[in-house]
């Protein structure tokens, strides 16, 4: 689904209207991390999340610190519940065994950096990980999950939209109250500019002294589909002056649009599909062929590529993107002492 537009907007008519619902949302939610007895593994359990419905960047900050814990010879494994994905698990994401369809997009982002575990019950995979020689978990998606005793709990904040309009679904895209989601966050990772007021929004809701790691999402490198003559990895850069004809199936695909337009590119079209958008053969096949129409290249998101038909792969290019930390020796020495804490 795409998220209504009042949902960013100040408090109006829908959203008064559907405060009740969204108060018996919040009530559930509540309940449901009272109720649970969570486990402490042997090994850190780092916990990437956010307090909203929709994509916010978690996936790459997940990716971002698996690739720090391993570069600081931590053997890190990822456990996603595989959202989208038929598999309950507890299963580790193989590449070349697996689709979308099996384990979800985000588990397959995931796989091609470290081991990776899709698991409905999360206790359940991450116990199946730490057999498997995981030293440490990061847990993508899991601010609401309280099966496990959690040593890092990162928000993830997106400062363009931040917290809309402060109610929970569907008076809002709120997962729960600001308050309530914030109390049991170690840090809050703040990506991009804070255009929605995040930093008062956290004060309000008595953040305190706790960290806020600013950072951003910048385009990584371009690779240029096999089936186009300039096949490759490049740098993002490439992409300057040249016309593009963009889709995503994310949270905010006019995110990545407008990142094309700052990389220089001639973007001639774009579409919009819903978020974790299973891509059929034909519907791939038009973007393709509008492409051609107009001399542009068919241009989308690593986590939309993973979502097309295995034989459209080919004809579409990719802009991957990475975490730039502000302060990128603050979230070393959070990791570090985290590891360090539990005897890593």
């Amino acid at each position: 689904m795409r998220a209504p537009a009042f949902w960013s907007r100040p408090p109006g008519v829908a959203s008064r209207l559907l405060a009740p619902a969204g108060a018996v949302y919040a009530a559930a939610t509540a309940a449901r991390l009272h109720r649970s007895v969570p486990v402490r593994m042997a090994v850190p359990v780092i916990s990437v999340g956010n307090l909203v419905a929709g994509g916010t960047g978690k996936t790459p900050v997940v990716l971002d610190l698996l690739a720090r814990l391993g570069a600081a010879g931590v053997r890190a494994q990822a456990l996603t519940r595989g959202y989208r994905g038929r598999l309950a698990g507890p299963v580790r994401v193989d590449l070349a065994a697996h689709d979308a369809g099996a384990v979800g997009d985000e588990a397959l982002l995931l796989a091609a950096r470290a081991p990776t575990w899709v698991a409905r019950d999360r206790r359940l995979g991450a116990r199946a990980a730490v057999a498997d020689g995981a030293a440490a978990l990061v847990l993508d998606d899991a601010h609401q999950s309280p099966g496990l005793v959690k040593d890092l709990a990162l928000v993830v904040v997106d400062g363009e939209v931040g917290f809309g309009n402060g109610a929970v679904v569907p008076a809002g895209p709120l997962r729960e109250p600001v308050s309530v989601g914030l109390a049991p966050a170690d840090a809050v990772a703040g990506l991009g500019d804070d255009r929605a007021g995040v930093g008062t929004t956290l004060a309000v809701a008595g953040w305190g002294g706790r960290p806020v790691w600013p950072a951003r999402l910048v385009p990584d490198r371009v690779v240029v589909g096999a089936a186009d003559d300039a096949a490759g990895d490049r740098p993002a850069g490439w992409l300057e002056g040249r016309d593009v004809l963009a889709f995503a199936g994310i949270g905010r695909p006019e995110k990545f649009f407008q990142t094309l337009v700052d990389l220089g590119a001639r973007v001639v079209a774009h579409s919009g599909f819903p978020d974790h958008h299973r891509y059929r053969p034909d519907e791939v096949m038009a973007v393709v062929e509008d492409a051609v129409r107009r001399g542009a290249r068919p241009v989308t998101t690593a986590k939309d590529w993973v979502r097309l038909p295995a034989a459209a792969r080919a004809m579409v290019s990719v802009v991957t993107v990475r975490i730039a930390w502000d302060a990128p020796g603050e979230v070393v020495s959070a990791l570090g002492a985290v590891v360090a804490g539990r005897g890593g």
